[in-house]
């Protein structure tokens, strides 16, 4: 397996704030958006609904989006690093469950996007990013505490008013 896959978290204040997940995969950038952000906490289940493939040099954008246009706001880099995929990725989407391991700077250990057969969305792909049990697992979500940029050191402000 490829074991120099980039992945990137992005924290997205858009017209709702959130958080974009971004997994390299066969030249594209595959993205879920996560409204609360990921947690460490095994318990939780949160949210990941799948939008479109990006460009992998998106990974690398920190800025803004002017209000205006499609995704418009401010987009801090918040986590980056490798992903290995515990299993062939194009079977694992297309049945629903996609387990890997992360090395970031923020984001390490087992994971685990399931896709979640919700009734109320018939045309996004809900899914649910879990962290799974391991040494990085943690009691609380863990992640508040994180409020600058992984790469740049800003603030979302400092990147909003620059």
């Amino acid at each position: 397996m490829n074991k120099n896959l980039s992945f990137v978290v992005q924290h997205h204040l858009a017209s709702s704030d959130h958080y974009d997940f971004r997994l390299e995969w066969n030249g594209v950038l595959l993205s879920w958006a996560v409204p609360k952000g990921p947690s460490f906490n095994t318990s939780d289940r949160r949210l990941a609904i799948r939008v479109e493939d990006h460009r992998l040099e998106y990974r690398n954008f920190e800025g803004r989006i002017q209000k205006e246009q499609y995704g418009g706001g401010t987009v801090m880099i918040w986590d980056e690093g490798t992903w290995e995929p515990s299993e062939d990725v194009g079977e694992a989407l297309d049945k629903g469950s996609l387990k890997f391991r992360l090395k970031g700077d923020r984001l390490k250990g087992a994971w685990i996007l399931v896709k979640w057969k919700s009734k109320s969305s018939k045309d996004k792909e809900m899914w649910l990013l879990i962290k799974e049990r391991d040494d990085y697992a943690k009691e609380s979500a863990g992640i508040s505490h994180f409020k600058t940029s992984i790469r740049t050191g800003r603030t979302m402000d400092e990147i909003e008013n620059e």
